[in-house]
Formats: structure tokens, sequence, C-alpha cells
């Protein structure tokens, strides 16, 4: 069973771009965790800087690709950013797909989900090793730790590991992260029935303090243009996620299998802006919460509450840092009649 908390806690999922400013802005508003990507910035190096402008909201990598590094490296990064956030870092890991590890990042590929088991069972020896003294003796079938001397031994942190948490789509990926990891972070094509019929199945039996993630798309704004301009930029990102064949097993479940084989198709060609128009309104309300400022509080906690722990608002448009701070004290106020716009 995966354990859910009664209170909804509310997180942002932001581009590491994000200045630090603007992240306090984000913990002055209520925010309870920063969630950055891996993408155009280190995440790690982004972190440092996040933590130095805040003081209670959780640091999170949603999700630091675990296959660009061996364990002993990004071990490393984390046991420091554990260390300079005073036991508020969350390690967000994710395996990325065989292209990009192979291509871009020159990596070794093979047995994904194996791997990332022993990944995490290695980085906790790790862990062990600096924190408790414990015998540095990791052998697995992929990585092999075996020697630590004291020149080379940061030493305990004075907290505890961080959280490990496992980003997904898979039910195999999914299934070691209810193993191996302390939480889930959904992807963001995760629908409420999805998340019912397919991600907590796959998660299997969990710990009492396991956690889930959900990171919904949020559409809203102040006025029709600027709601409009959210939602095309969100049937961009929900398209192109779309395009990926990770994804097909979540489309298939909704009856839209032969749509994510033509938005893939549409993605190999390069017709991004085709791709937005095959993203209707249905697909938008299944993986996105729609609503008006004043509601959207109510629409989130219709959707998400009593079926995850947290849920990292994903603004496919960045409306700046005054506003994604509102669009947290939104979600916060909780009023009590959800709107009619968002259709789970």
């Amino acid at each position: 069973m995966v354990s859910i908390c009664a209170e909804l806690a509310v997180d942002v999922l932001v581009d590491a771009t994000m200045q630090p400013r603007a992240v306090r802005m984000l913990e002055d508003a209520g925010c309870a965790g920063v969630w950055t990507t891996e993408t155009v910035r280190d995440p790690f190096l982004t972190l440092a800087s996040y933590a130095a402008a805040t003081e209670r909201a959780r640091l999170a990598t949603g999700v630091a690709i675990a296959f660009a590094r061996s364990p002993m490296t990004l071990a490393l990064s984390a046991h420091d950013l554990q260390r300079i956030t005073a036991g508020r870092f969350v390690l967000g890991l994710g395996s990325q797909v065989r292209p990009h590890i192979e291509r871009r990042f020159s990596m070794p590929w093979s047995e994904p989900t194996a791997r990332m088991r022993e990944y995490v069972l290695a980085l906790r020896a790790i862990w062990a090793c600096w924190n408790a003294g414990e015998r540095l003796d990791f052998t697995g079938r992929f990585y092999r730790h075996t020697l630590m001397t004291p020149f080379f031994d940061p030493g305990p942190t004075g907290f505890d590991a961080p959280p490990i948490v496992l980003g997904g789509v898979g039910v195999r990926m999914t299934a070691v992260a209810g193993e191996v990891a302390d939480g889930f972070l959904c992807a963001p094509l995760t629908s409420p029935r999805s998340l019912t019929e397919y991600t907590v199945p796959a998660l299997g039996r969990t710990t009492a303090w396991f956690t889930v993630t959900a990171t919904p798309f949020v559409v809203t704004g102040e006025d029709a243009a600027a709601r409009a301009r959210v939602e095309l930029a969100t049937r961009r990102r929900i398209a192109f996620y779309a395009s990926t064949p990770a994804y097909r097993t979540i489309l298939d479940l909704h009856g839209w299998g032969a749509r994510g084989a033509e938005l893939t198709r549409l993605s190999r060609e390069g017709e991004w802006e085709a791709m937005a128009g095959l993203v209707d309104d249905e697909m938008l309300h299944a993986f996105a919460v729609v609503a008006e400022p004043d509601a959207l509080g109510a629409a989130v906690r219709a959707r998400w509450a009593g079926a995850v722990d947290r849920v990292a608002l994903f603004l496919a448009a960045d409306p700046g840092p005054e506003a994604t701070a509102e669009i947290v004290r939104a979600v916060r106020r909780n009023p009590s009649t959800p709107t009619g716009e968002d259709r789970p």
C-alpha cells in the first residue's frame, strides 16, 4: 500500500535557470519544495545556490540523470547538498533513454531497471560508509565500490542520508522505486486514472514513509490572453511527452495509442506546431489542472488530495516569479468548492 498524507504538500517543478531570489519568493509564498530539472543547467550547482537563498523548503532534483554519472560521483554531490541544505535535500533520480545515455553522455546502457536498482543500493552503501563509518564493500553486476581511504572520505554530514525518489514511467522501473527508493516522482503525463490503474499497482507494497509526488501541469491565468498562452504552451509540452514511445502505455490506457504513434511520426519530421494540434481538450484535461486562479486550490485538491502525498506544479509557460508565487498561494488557499472546469 502507498502511504498518503492527509495534507497535500505543494511544491513547484522549476527549470534550473530560475534565479535564487525567485525561489525565495516561492518559499515565502508557502511552497513546501522546489524540484529542478536537468536540461541546460547542472541541477546540483543550481540547488546549492537555492540553499543559500532559502531556509525551509525541500530542495530536490527532479530528476538528475543517474546513468550519466557513476554512483560515487553522484553520491558525493548529493552528500554535499545534504550538508549545504542542512538536511533539506532530496535526490530525485531518473534513467533517461538509451540514445541520450549512449550518444549524449557517452555512457553505457543495459538492463536499465536492474541497473537502477543496483545504483540505488550502491548509493546507500557509500553514504553508510561516510555517515556511519561502515566498511565500503559493494559489489554488483554493474557497479563495484570497495575502496575508500580516509583522504577521500568526506565524513558525516550531521544529517540523515538524503531520501531517494525515483522517476519513471514503465511498470518495471516503477516497481524498482517501490522496492528500493523512498518515494516516486510521477511522470508529467500522469492522470488520476493512470495513477490508480497503472502506477500504484506497479509500485507494489511500499514502506510507511514512502511518498508519491504528482507533477501536474497547471493551466490558469489572470485574463483570457494569459490563460490562452499557458494553454498553448501546455498542449505543446503534452504533445512532446506523448510523442515519446515510453509513454505509449499511458496513452493506450486512455485509448490514445494511435495518436501517440502519430505524434512520434510528427516529432521525427520536426512538425512541432502540428503536434500541439493533436492535443484536444480531453487530453489536456487528463494531464492538466485547468482552472481560474480563485478556483485553482480546489481544483488541485479535488484531483490529487488523498491520491498522492505531494504535488509539484508544472508550469509549461513561465509566468515569472511573482505570478508563480501567486499560483502557489492560490493552490494553498484551498477553497471548499471545486471548480467544474477541471475534469478528472
